[in-house]
C-alpha cells in the first residue's frame, strides 16, 4: 500500500526539536516532506508575506538515512503551507501536521497562534489537519511522551477523515514523570491575556516596550481544553475557520439597518 504523504510545518523554525521529534514520529506513519520557517514565527497568527519577497531553499538537517526532503521558507506558517502545496509538493498531501509546537495553543491562544495558522491554511484548501503544541516553552523539553498520542491522533484522522471547515487543536501536558492519562475531545476555554508593556530606554535614549501579561482564565467549564489539561489529559479541540457567529445574525437583522 502507498504511504501517506505527510506534509509538516512548525511556527517555532525548522530546527526547532518540536519538528525534529514530530518529523521522527511521523516516518513510521508515511512519506514525509518538511516545509518550515527558517526563523522563528511564534505569534504571527494566520500573517502572509505579500509585501517582501519570499525565499525558500532545500536544505539538509538530517544527514542520516531515509531522512525527510526539507525545505526553509523565508515566510510564514501560513506562507509555508501555501507554497508547499502549490510550489514543492508534485501531488496533494493526504495530511498536513504542524508543530509540535514550544508552548501551549490552548484556549485563546489558537487566535495567535502560528501553528494553528498553517493547520487553518491547509483546512482552508480542503486538507486534513492537525496542530500539535506541548504545553512546555523550554527548547529542550521532552517531547518523547507525546509520540504515542500523537501518532494515534494521526493515524485516525488518516482513517476516518476530519470533517470539512474544521481541523484540529491538540495540546499535549507538559511532560512529568508519568505519561497522560489519555485523550479527551472537548471546546476551547472562555480566558484572555490581562497584557502590559514593559516601557523601557534604550541605550540612545529611545523608548521602547516589551509585551508582558498574565493569562486568566475565565472559564469553570469540566469540558474545556483547559480543564482536561490540568488534569492530564491530551486535549483535542475541533476548530472551525468560518468566523461567522451564526446565532447572531437574526439579532444584528432586528436593528433594521435598512429603513
Amino acid at each position: 500500500m502507498k504511504k501517506p504523504l505527510i506534509l509538516l510545518t512548525n511556527d517555532d523554525g525548522i530546527t526547532a526539536p518540536g519538528l525534529r521529534s514530530l518529523i521522527a514520529f511521523m516516518k513510521e506513519i508515511g512519506e514525509v516532506v518538511v516545509v518550515a520557517p527558517d526563523s522563528p514565527q511564534s505569534g504571527m497568527g494566520h500573517a502572509i508575506t505579500i509585501d517582501n519577497t519570499l525565499y525558500s531553499k532545500r536544505v539538509i538537517i538530517d544527514k542520516e538515512k531515509g531522512a525527510p526532503i526539507e525545505y526553509s521558507c523565508s515566510g510564514t506558517p501560513a506562507d509555508c503551507v501555501k507554497l508547499g502545496l502549490q510550489e514543492i509538493l508534485d501531488r496533494r498531501p493526504d495530511i498536513v501536521v504542524s508543530g509540535i509546537n514550544h508552548g501551549s495553543n490552548a484556549s485563546i491562544n489558537v487566535i495567535y497562534s502560528g501553528t494553528m495558522s498553517a493547520a487553518i491554511e491547509a483546512g482552508i484548501e480542503g486538507i486534513p489537519a492537525i496542530g500539535f503544541s506541548l504545553c512546555d516553552y523550554g527548547w529542550n523539553a521532552d517531547f518523547s511522551k507525546c509520540k504515542e498520542f500523537v501518532q494515534k491522533i494521526v493515524i485516525q484522522a488518516l482513517n476516518y477523515g476530519i470533517p470539512k471547515g474544521t481541523v484540529l487543536n491538540v495540546n499535549i501536558p507538559k511532560a512529568a514523570e508519568q505519561i497522560p492519562k489519555g485523550i479527551k475531545v472537548c471546546r476551547q476555554a472562555k480566558a484572555n491575556w490581562k497584557e502590559k508593556f514593559d516601557k523601557r530606554i534604550s541605550p540612545t535614549g529611545k523608548e521602547y516596550y516589551w509585551l508582558t501579561g498574565k493569562f486568566e482564565l475565565l472559564d469553570k467549564g469540566e469540558d474545556t481544553d483547559q480543564f482536561a489539561l490540568s488534569q492530564g489529559y491530551v486535549s483535542v479541540v475541533p476548530t472551525q475557520f468560518d468566523l461567522t457567529a451564526h446565532h447572531t445574525i437574526q439579532t444584528i437583522n432586528n436593528w433594521n439597518l435598512n429603513e
